[in-house]
This record gives structure tokens, sequence and C-alpha cells, in this order.
């Protein structure tokens, strides 16, 4: 399979079970683009994650970045329509239906027993990131740091990540 192919295949799979958000999909994302087709470093992929909180659709644009990584301009551009297909896809389906599939008693159900599921794997996701990125007492600090500002305040995950930044990189210089 040639490689745009196979970008194309591969985001397009990833897009059909992008539900609950990106964050559920990073323990996959990490087998696919680093363990499987080594199309980034561990370090490229926590890298890419990082950089995607600053867009909007923030793990979605990882799939631009890892495309481009694989395939050049063609295959970001492969990568970033094949990952949105599905859901675009799903979405014009479900809105024209949304008021007569609420009031379903199965899908309310349904959803009952996925939320729980898309919790645990947002805490595994986390795990994994955590196991792999917090390496220093810096790094804990800042976490904490960083949890804590989003947990007990309005500030925006934007300010929170630039600050972040700033910090790592005046730390970084002393």
């Amino acid at each position: 399979m040639g490689p745009l192919i196979t970008i194309a295949w591969t985001f397009l799979k990833i897009g059909l079970v992008f539900v609950g958000g990106g964050y559920v999909l990073i323990p996959l994302l990490h087998r696919i683009m680093v363990d499987q087709y080594r199309w980034l470093t561990l370090k490229e992929f926590l890298d890419g994650v990082a950089i995607s909180q600053l867009t909007p659709g923030p793990l979605a644009i990882l799939a631009t970045f890892t495309g481009y990584r694989a395939g050049g301009f063609a295959g970001a551009l492969v990568g970033t329509a094949a990952i949105f297909l599905p859901c675009t896809a799903l979405m014009i389906f479900l809105s024209r239906r949304y008021e007569r599939l609420r009031n379903i008693r199965l899908i309310r159900e349904v959803l009952d027993g996925v939320i729980p599921a898309v919790v645990g794997l947002v805490a595994a996701a986390g795990w994994q990131l955590g196991t792999t990125s917090l390496v220093s007492v810096r790094d804990f600090v800042i976490f904490a740091a960083g949890f804590a500002i989003l947990q007990f305040t309005k500030v925006s995950p934007l300010f929170v990540i630039l600050g972040a930044g700033a910090l790592g990189y005046f730390l970084h210089f002393q």
C-alpha cells in the first residue's frame, strides 16, 4: 500500500472511533503512530500532542502533524481529511434525526454506559502521558499547578498552556 493510502486508511479508521474527544484515543494514537508505523518518535508524539493543544480540534490536528511527517504536504491533507470524514458524516446524519433519537430510551441507556468508559479511557491516556513525560520535580510542579488552576479557577486552558510553556522556557535558561 502506498504511503498516502496507508495514511488515509489509518486516519479514517481512527476517525470512526473518535468518540468522546481525542484524549480517549491517546493510547491508540501512540500505538499506531509511534509503535506500529514509526511515523513519530515518542518525543515527537508528545510534542505533537502539546502543540495540538494550541489549535482548534486538538488531537485531530495531530493527524495533520503526523500526516505531514509521514507523507509531506499531501500526507497532511489526507490525514486531516480522513480523520474528519467519519465524524462529519455521522454528525450530518444524526443532526437531522436528533429530536427523534434523543427520546429513545435505548439511546439514553447506551450513552449512560459509554460515559463511564470514556472517563476510564481519558484516565488511561492521562496515565500514559504522565508516565512518559513527568520525569523531574519541575515537571510534577508544573503538572500540579496546571491541574490546580484548571480545577479551582475559571482560567482558560489556553492561558494555562501558554503560561506553562513560558515557565518551561524561562526555567530552561536558569
